[in-house]
């Protein structure tokens, strides 16, 4: 005979079960049995519940949680980056869907709140991110209406809308569901219901990847691959293949040239090109001399890049001036590198190239390749390599192009964040499916004569 006890449960998991099945919680076609229901009796009326089988990603199932008795609401919140959306994402979305009968608020973070993720420039734009949730909400929940925007402070809509009654987070982010409630009531609002879902593990994480399913992951795996189609250059030869390996200061890039042509490829290094236009002799030696004065004159007669550098790093103009004596002597230095490479037997040559996009070098080029790394990781290495204070690291990084416009016109993108052997595999795995590339090409062109 059932206690009163028992048959509450027992009906509870009933109508759990047929929520899932309602609102496509699950996908496949068991839906786990419960193991534990632990409803925690606080104030905010937050919960976690744990459930047995079926929670394999890889067999297309998810993790849910949610409580027996609290919800429907009218309004319900939620907020997140919503970057290439994952299991995850469609967890804590379905949950708003089930708990919400009104309108279901999502925001979704802008640029200025993401700056601080792994990989941010690989971030999907917001305007993307918005209308991949509200498709989401539109196939899931058709006849519920919706209201997704982006934000631009933690708080978002929760943090003042007084109609809201409820939000959902996951287990990471419920810290954050504390501080909205926080400010409601510093404000005078009601405080939200907050409805918990646990994180979904990932299935076979890397050395360098989170243990749970998220976008971050998912950009990291972008690493080393094409991300968008080459562009045809007709006016390009065909051989020797050029990669434009380009980066900011610190980023690594060096590192990552040494790393292919470990692997067959030539290397120019522009940098020591860079050194080689301005010899002594050479007609952009005097060029420089005249235009910024004697002292950038070391002894013995060679340019003092010490003495040249804060002069042109500190003013705008003055650094184009140099760049307009220097890049196109360094432009036809490195075309001749490149000749004498491709009459040596190479089939694939590396243009590593700091200014490669600002001097328009890619343009003798077929693919950009691109080496980044997080502000404040390439701060702490030009502090630790070059003995300059932060503030002077933060200039000189301010002085280039930004990791985002690299990479908006970058094919191949590769980060030396992680251990050495993460960036020698990103290499390997680029390097592998260039070959593949150029041998597609090859054939079709062979094919076409």
């Amino acid at each position: 005979m059932q206690t009163a006890t028992s048959k509450a449960f027992h009906n509870s998991r009933l109508l759990v079960t047929s929520i899932l099945h309602q609102t496509k919680l699950l996908r496949g076609n068991n839906v786990p049995s419960a193991r534990t229901y632990r409803a925690n009796s606080t104030r905010n009326l937050s919960y976690r519940t744990d459930f047995l089988p079926a929670k394999c990603i890889s067999s297309g199932r998810y993790y849910c949680t949610m409580p027996p008795t609290k919800g429907p609401y009218q309004n319900v919140c939620m907020g997140g980056t919503f970057d290439r959306m994952h299991e995850g994402h469609f967890l804590l979305l379905r949950e708003g869907c089930r708990l919400c009968e009104g309108t279901l608020t999502v925001g979704v973070t802008d640029l200025s709140m993401i700056q601080s993720k792994i990989l941010c420039e690989l971030i999907e734009p917001v305007e993307v991110r918005i209308e991949n949730v509200r498709q989401f909400l539109r196939d899931t929940k058709p006849s519920m209406a919706t209201d997704v925007v982006p934000i631009s402070d933690p708080l978002g809509p929760a943090g003042w809308n007084p109609d809201i009654q409820a939000i959902v987070v996951s287990t990471e982010t419920k810290k954050g569901a504390d501080f909205v409630n926080e400010t409601r009531k510093k404000k005078g609002l009601s405080e939200l219901a907050v409805h918990m879902i646990d994180l979904v593990p990932e299935p076979s994480p890397s050395s360098s990847e989170e243990h749970k399913v998220s976008s971050s992951n998912l950009r990291q795996r972008l690493l080393g691959t094409l991300l968008r189609p080459v562009q045809p250059k007709p006016d390009l030869r065909c051989h020797p293949y050029v990669l434009g390996l380009t980066g900011g200061i610190a980023s690594g890039k060096t590192s990552v040239g040494r790393r292919l042509q470990g692997l067959g490829a030539a290397v120019v290094d522009c940098d020591k090109l860079g050194h080689k236009a301005y010899e002594p002799g050479t007609a952009t030696h005097g060029q420089v001399v005249e235009t910024f004065g004697q002292d950038v004159l070391a002894e013995d007669g060679t340019i003092n890049r010490k003495v040249l550098g804060p002069k042109v790093f500190a003013d705008k103009a003055k650094l184009q001036a140099l760049n307009n004596i220097v890049w196109p002597e360094i432009a036809r230095l490195a075309r001749e590198e490149i000749a004498a490479h491709a009459e040596a037997g190479k089939s694939v040559v590396v243009l590593d190239a700091a200014v490669l996009l600002e001097a328009g070098w890619e343009t003798f080029c077929h693919e950009t390749w691109v080496s980044v790394i997080p502000r404040k990781e390439a701060i702490r290495r030009i502090v630790e390599r070059n003995k300059f204070t932060e503030e002077d690291a933060a200039r000189r990084i301010d002085s280039q192009m930004s990791n985002q416009d690299r990479v908006d016109r970058g094919d191949v993108i590769i980060s030396t964040l992680w251990e050495p052997e993460v960036t020698q595999k990103q290499v390997e795995k680029a390097w592998a499916l260039l070959l593949d590339r150029i041998q597609q090409r090859t054939e079709k062109g062979a094919s076409q004569l």
